[in-house]
């Protein structure tokens, strides 16, 4: 069963290879493999029965096997080596790019890393086990030792030809570094601005000494915001005495920042650890149940707050109907200001001025938003019930709430980031759960103080 030629749906290719698949026709699979980009073999390893699978990757060269693992997260990686077994999972793991490797290998236990690469060259896994020795989320893990750089004593023409000799090296750099006797990085130049220098002067007349690098320490959120904010296609990275160790590339960045946002998204919603459609139901409900049994029992705080107040309720069975409004609205805000701070923290240097000219940004924001709220529902609450005061309880508590919504949603990622947790912790239920027991604790607050004008 051969592939057609005209464009096709993902799914009708799915199906197509599931049917070669079953019949055994690897002549037919092999060419239909082989008429597929990498990417497109990613998203149709993804739609495959996980029985299929085994000689899916059979059929997969190794070349193209490993530009298919790039489109792959690394818990779909690690599978792909375990079903192809320990032989070519080592042929598989000795081709990647090392930086690749590292990312791959990072979060696992030491002894795993060591089987995995238990049967690789010893210069691969001595610079394998150098790169994990770095912190988790330093520029370390996934900087490129494959690079350009000259003494400081070249020629420009001595320079270009070097270039020339690591051309495999150069195809997807822009910049060549320039070293002292230290081996410390002094200057860089692009190739642009070597093309265009005169052969016989000396690269460190001509090269750019003020250099944008980051430390082999430095977290990969922070060489993130760098490379975006200035648009830089590389970074070079140094040790502590300012030695050239590798350099950062954009695309690698970029990685870091799809992992990033979506971790994020996950704590935001409080949907713990990576769930995606192949995660069966109970592995999904044990990975969210932590978090919602924590808000479960915070929530009960806002039980024993209402049966606190029960006879405010009674007295006036009115205040019941907007208790969701008022709880739900605080919520709301605060999720709103929650989403602009952790984004914010992810592209910004956050200092203290820039803390505290936010919250009082989000002060006024929510300040705004009260008055504004606050005024329509006094209204409706005076329409429905003919009464002024019960419109200026629901008003005035909802102007209150509002601002306490909008400032804890600022407030908590930005200490959070001070004590360099997560923002993202503060998910948006935590966020809710705890505006919902401050606007009930204000709102019935302010209904008691005019019980007797209300009834």
């Amino acid at each position: 069963m051969a592939m057609e030629k005209q464009p096709q749906s993902r799914d009708h290719i799915a199906r197509a290879l599931i049917q070669l698949l079953r019949d055994g026709n690897i002549e037919s699979l092999s060419k239909a493999i082989d008429s597929m980009e990498p990417r497109e073999l990613s998203a149709q390893y993804r739609r495959l029965p996980r029985k299929r699978i085994p000689l899916f990757l059979e059929t997969i060269e190794t070349e193209k096997l490993i530009s298919m693992l790039a489109f792959l997260n690394k818990k779909e990686q690690l599978h792909v080596l375990k079903v192809v077994g320990p032989i070519r999972s080592t042929e598989l793991l000795d081709k990647m790019k090392s930086e690749d490797l590292s990312y791959l290998l990072s979060d696992l236990p030491d002894k795993q890393v060591e089987k995995l690469i238990a049967e690789l060259r010893q210069e691969e896994k001595r610079n394998i086990r150098k790169r994990m020795k770095y912190p988790k989320d330093a520029a370390g893990r996934i900087m490129v030792t494959n690079y350009v750089w000259v003494h400081q004593s070249y020629s420009v023409s001595k320079t270009i030809d070097k270039l020339k000799h690591y051309k495999d090296f150069a195809h997807y750099l822009n910049y060549v570094y320039i070293i002292n006797d230290e081996k410390q990085l002094i200057g860089v130049i692009s190739y642009r601005d070597l093309l265009l220098a005169q052969p016989d002067e000396c690269i460190a007349d001509v090269m750019e000494t003020s250099i944008a690098k980051v430390l082999d320490t430095t977290t990969q959120a922070e060489v993130a915001r760098m490379i975006g904010r200035y648009d830089f296609v590389s970074l070079p990275v140094v040790n502590e005495d300012n030695i050239l160790v590798g350099i950062i590339r954009a695309d690698e960045v970029f990685d870091i920042v799809v992992s990033e946002a979506n971790r994020d998204i996950e704590m935001l919603f409080a949907s713990g650890k990576e769930i995606d459609f192949r995660t069966k139901p109970f592995v999904a409900t044990y990975r969210r149940l932590p978090w919602l049994i924590l808000l479960l029992f915070i929530g009960l705080v806002s039980g024993s707050i209402i049966s606190r107040f029960e006879a405010t309720l009674e007295a006036v069975v009115a205040l019941a109907f907007f208790m969701p409004l008022i709880a739900g609205m605080t919520g709301n805000t605060g999720t709103q200001s929650l989403a602009v701070v952790v984004r914010g923290l992810a592209s910004e240097d956050i200092t203290f001025r820039t803390a505290l000219k936010l919250i009082l940004r989000e002060l006024i924001v929510g300040v705004s938003l009260g008055i504004i709220c606050g005024v329509v529902i006094s209204i409706i609450a005076f329409i429905w019930q003919g009464s002024m005061i019960l419109g200026l309880v629901v008003g005035s508590s909802l102007l209150c709430t509002l601002i306490i919504g909008t400032i804890a949603g600022t407030v908590i990622p930005l200490i959070l980031n001070k004590f360099k947790v997560d923002p993202a912790v503060a998910s948006g239920p935590l966020i809710t759960t705890i505006n919902d027991i401050l606007s009930l604790l204000i709102y019935f607050g302010i209904a008691t103080m005019f019980l007797s004008k209300l009834t």
